[in-house]
C-alpha cells in the first residue's frame, strides 16, 4: 500500500549536461510506503469463558494482515500448528487518512501450552524491528530442538544469483516506493511460490510464512527463502521454525544469525548480487559447476 506525496527533488544537472554546473530542484509526486500501527489480539477459551488479550503492537504496511498475525503466532511459537488459528477478524473503528481498521484478532482453538503472562511480557511493546521489542534475552531463545536435514534442498548457484531479480520482479510496491522489504519462497527451478512485502523485514517474513502455511504450499525439500535486506538473528529464527534449510539475502548477515544457522544446519547466504554471493555456512546445499 502506498500514497503519493509532493516532494522537491534535487538533482545534479551536470550529470546529464556537462555544460551545466549547478543543482536543479524540481517539484514532483513520489510514491511513499504507508506505515500504520497494528494492534494484535488473541481470543481463546478458558473453561466456559472466552478471553481476549492484546499481545502485540507492530508497525506494518497495511495489507495481508491475516497472514501477518498467523505467521507471527506460528513463528513465535504461541501456536504449534497453523491449524490452531480458527479464524481471524479485523476489528476497531475505521480511522486515519487511509480509512483503515488497525486492530486484528485471532481466535485459537488450543490453549494447552498458552502462557498469556509470558506473551504479554515479551511482546507488549513489540515493533517491526523484531528483537528490540522483546523485554529479555530469555524471550529470544530458539524453541527448536532438531537440526535441519542437510540433504535438502539442493539449489543451483544460478538460482541464487537470480534471486534478487526474482524478488524485485514480483514486488508490487518496491518499484513504486523503494521503501519496502520483501520475503519470497522460491523453488529449485527458480519459480517464485509467494512474495510478501512490508516496511518491516520481520513482518514481511511473518506474512510470507503465515500465507504459505495456510495454503499448504511450503515444501522444504526443494524451496528456500530470499529476503531483500540484511539477515539478523530473528529472521533466521523465524525461517527455522518452518524448517527452511536455506536462506539468502541481498545484505549482510549478523554474527548471531550465522551462529544460529550453524547450530541448526541451515545454509545462510548473504550479499547476493547478479554475479556473486557469500556462503557463510553449510555450502553443501549449493550446486556449483566447476
Amino acid at each position: 500500500m502506498d500514497i503519493k506525496y509532493k516532494i522537491t527533488r534535487v538533482q545534479d544537472a551536470q550529470q546529464k549536461d556537462k555544460s551545466v554546473g549547478f543543482l536543479r530542484p524540481y517539484e514532483k509526486e513520489d510514491h511513499i510506503s504507508v506505515e500504520e500501527p497494528l494492534e494484535m489480539s488473541l481470543k481463546f477459551k478458558r473453561g466456559d469463558k472466552w478471553n481476549v488479550e492484546n499481545i502485540s503492537i507492530t508497525m506494518r504496511t497495511p495489507g495481508n494482515d491475516e497472514d501477518l498475525i498467523s505467521g507471527f503466532l506460528f513463528n513465535e511459537r504461541i501456536i504449534e500448528n497453523i491449524n490452531e488459528v480458527e479464524k481471524v477478524e479485523t476489528k476497531g473503528e475505521i480511522v486515519g487518512d487511509y480509512n483503515l481498521q488497525n486492530k486484528i484478532e485471532a481466535t485459537i482453538n488450543n490453549t494447552k501450552n498458552l502462557d498469556i503472562g509470558k506473551i504479554k511480557r515479551n511482546f507488549i511493546t513489540n515493533s517491526s524491528c523484531g528483537v528490540c521489542g522483546k523485554t529479555s534475552l530469555d524471550s529470544i531463545e530458539v524453541l527448536k530442538t532438531k537440526k535441519i536435514d542437510l540433504s535438502f534442498p539442493k539449489i543451483d548457484y544460478n538460482i541464487i544469483l537470480k534471486s534478487p531479480e526474482f524478488l524485485r520482479s514480483n514486488q508490487s510496491e518496491f518499484s513504486k516506493t523503494g521503501g519496502i522489504h520483501a520475503s519470497a519462497l522460491i523453488d529449485n527451478n527458480g519459480k517464485v511460490i509467494a512474495v510478501r512485502e512490508d516496511v518491516g523485514r520481520h513482518n514481511a517474513l511473518d506474512k510470507l510464512i503465515g500465507h504459505v502455511l495456510k495454503k499448504k504450499i511450503i515444501k522444504q525439500e526443494n524451496q528456500f527463502i530470499a529476503c531483500s535486506g540484511r539477515l539478523n538473528f530473528e529472521l533466521v529464527q523465524k525461517a527455522l521454525m518452518s524448517n527452511i534449510g536455506l536462506m539468502a539475502g541481498v545484505g549482510a548477515p549478523t554474527s548471531l544469525a550465522i551462529d544460529l544457522a550453524k547450530r541448526f544446519d541451515m545454509t545462510l547466504i548473504g550479499f547476493v548480487k547478479s554475479d556473486s554471493f557469500n556462503i557463510y555456512c553449510n555450502k553443501s546445499r549449493i550446486l556449483i559447476k566447476n
